[in-house]
């Protein structure tokens, strides 16, 4: 296993026991039944299956049009390649996230991760099998390793990484430091170039009309910053007091995690537009 894969996995486990140190990690706040079930099986899915055979397909892609480019980034300044990675992995899911909330047939391979009714690590990898598949950054990540940036990768996923399991957390880490006036300047920066707990929770909520949550906007994963500089971003400092989508249908374990190979049958709300 590769050293930047054993710092993920550490900081992953770290903030579960965070989680269950200071929140109900096992038994979440309006957690139904089946929830556990799309939570693991979307993680191990992701993990072991999906993320590695996407990355290694963008790889082979890249080796069979440009055989002649291998290694090509291994000269180029760190800085140079890190906004290689920033634009072709990271801005590109801000956009195929912001996409999905707005194409009805994604959605359903996206709904799994606002299913939920509750903010934690848990819900990290929970999306439809499929969905990770179709994910644009991945096969871009597997090309510019080919292009011999995996020097680079190996620190960017890292921070990466770091950034997504602390927005999702339900720790929040970021409500002590808003308390603190003197860093006040610094957070307002922190907030706005990273996804936060505060941020990424009112991506997360489920009334629109809280004042807090913003479904159709901060869609950031590593940079909030593409929320700021593409008009979708809404800062509060505060969180959702329930997190969901309102309106939804009923759905089931199986749908979620293999739509479109399973439905449920079931009529749609007449509110569920602000889903996508």
């Amino acid at each position: 296993m590769k050293p930047e894969i054993i710092v993920v996995l550490a900081i992953f486990v770290f903030f579960i026991g965070m989680e269950i140190l200071f929140t109900r990690f096992f038994k979440k706040d309006g957690q139904v039944k089946g929830d556990g079930t799309v939570e693991v099986i979307g993680t191990l899915m992701l993990t072991l299956i999906t993320q590695p055979l996407v990355v290694g397909a963008g790889f082979a892609v890249a080796a069979f049009l440009a055989p002649e480019q291998v290694d090509v980034l291994k000269s180029w300044p760190v800085l140079a390649v890190l906004a290689l990675f920033l634009v072709f992995d990271d801005m590109t899911q801000y956009w195929w996230h912001r996409y999905t909330h707005r194409t009805p047939w994604l959605y359903n391979l996206h709904r799994p991760h606002h299913q939920a009714e509750y903010l934690s690590i848990r819900i990290v990898y929970r999306n439809n099998i499929f969905y990770y598949f179709l994910m644009p950054g991945l096969w871009f990540t597997g090309a510019l390793i080919f292009l011999g940036g995996g020097w680079v990768y190996a620190g960017y996923i890292v921070v990466k990484m770091t950034v997504i399991y602390g927005a999702h957390s339900d720790v929040r880490w970021d409500a002590p430091l808003y308390k603190i006036k003197w860093l006040s300047p610094l957070m307002w920066v922190v907030e706005r170039t990273i996804s936060t707990p505060a941020t990424h929770s009112a991506h997360h909520g489920k009334h629109a009309d809280d004042g807090v949550t913003n479904y159709k906007g901060n869609y950031g994963n590593l940079l909030f910053f593409w929320d700021v500089l593409f008009g979708t971003a809404k800062i509060t400092r505060e969180y959702p007091q329930e997190m969901g989508v309102e309106n939804l249908p009923e759905t089931s374990a199986g749908e979620q995690l293999l739509w479109p190979i399973i439905r449920v049958r079931k009529k749609a709300s007449p509110n569920v537009s602000r889903a996508v």
